[in-house]
């Protein structure tokens, strides 16, 4: 996301961040299901309905970054050199992606999103958001239909990648082995377009 300039957007901004973080803390200490949406703001010390002016929901709360994330993506492809290939652009947004959700202190953060079913199914609703807003960028990048098929697979493969890569022993190479089997789908899907 871009960094607030004015004055006002840098408060609003630092609001936002203290009631993610203090929401988090208190989540990762009582427990999700624990906390409730008014403890989050007595203890951030803003009102419920300031919080809902940053936060559509409870869930939200825990993922803060969900705009940042499909932000980089869609960025990954609109941002790309004229001559860089789409695949690979991906690929090193899905490496930095995975490289900060399994950081040091990620685990209790997806041991508590495992966990909760709420969280789960909002997850789940934010990958299907995610992949659609990344296929229309792919489609709008290559001139097609927003619902070109090929752009909505590889933009799910790719949305998939990250949340499998993040689950898996070796991250990294994980995220390489996935996207060798993106390049091939797309690459079969498009043999005469340039990626």
């Amino acid at each position: 996301m871009p960094v607030p300039t004015g004055r006002r957007e840098r408060k609003k901004a630092a609001t936002r961040q203290k009631i993610a973080d203090t929401a988090l803390r208190l989540f990762l200490e009582r427990g999700y299901d624990a906390v409730g949406i008014r403890d989050v703001a007595a203890e951030a010390d803003v009102a419920v309905t300031t919080l809902f002016s940053h936060f559509a929901s409870k869930e939200a709360l825990v993922f803060e970054q969900d705009a940042d994330f499909e932000h980089r993506l869609t960025r990954a492809v609109t941002g790309r050199a004229p001559h860089e290939p789409l695949i690979p652009a991906l690929r090193h947004e899905i490496h930095a992606l995975v490289r900060h959700c399994t950081a040091d202190g990620a685990a209790p953060i997806w041991r508590m999103i495992e966990e909760s079913p709420a969280l789960r199914k909002y997850e789940e609703s934010m990958r299907l958001r995610h992949a659609e807003t990344l296929a229309a960028a792919i489609a709008a990048d290559l001139g097609l239909p927003p619902t070109t098929t090929a752009c909505r697979t590889i933009a799910r493969f790719t949305i998939d990648a990250y949340t499998l890569a993040r689950e898996a022993a070796d991250p990294q190479a994980a995220v390489d082995e996935i996207f060798q089997m993106i390049e091939a789908a797309w690459q079969a899907a498009t043999p005469t377009r340039p990626t």
